[in-house]
């Protein structure tokens, strides 16, 4: 029985990587992320954002875009710094690290369904498709 709780922690840790997004300087616009994340958040009810140095402040505005339309409640933020050997000097760097774990609001599935018709409009609108008789060729008819 002193097995089973390792073998939890163990799954739990799992778990956790699966829903994970680091965040890093790839260059990757901000969007991206907010979009993978919502993607994430529909197969898990909760993903942890995290980042070092430079990248934890795009960390904290994809946590608040998430936060401030409704998709996801804050759960925990975690900081810490990591020693890292940096390969163009040859010595040991400290940087600092952000964990973010955001889970599903009550109103994630409606927002997401809701989402799903507004980009789909969007999409039509950007195509010059007639959508309600109101739009042709990108532009609405007055």
């Amino acid at each position: 029985m002193t097995m089973a709780p390792a073998a939890t922690k163990q799954t739990n840790n799992e778990n956790m990587k699966k829903n994970r997004i680091q965040v890093s300087n790839t260059k990757k616009p901000l969007f991206f992320y907010v979009n993978l994340a919502k993607r994430y958040l529909q197969q898990h009810n909760e993903i942890e954002l995290s980042a070092l140095g430079m990248d934890i402040t795009t960390v904290v505005t994809i946590s608040e875009i998430l936060k401030n339309n409704g998709f996801v409640k804050e759960k925990s933020i975690v900081t810490s710094t990591v020693g890292m050997k940096d390969q163009a000097k040859g010595r040991m760097v400290h940087k600092a690290r952000i964990e973010i774990v955001l889970e599903k609001s009550e109103k994630f599935e409606s927002l997401m369904s809701g989402n799903n018709s507004v980009q789909n409009n969007a999409k039509v609108v950007a195509s010059g498709k007639v959508a309600n008789g109101k739009v042709e060729n990108g532009k609405a008819d007055n």
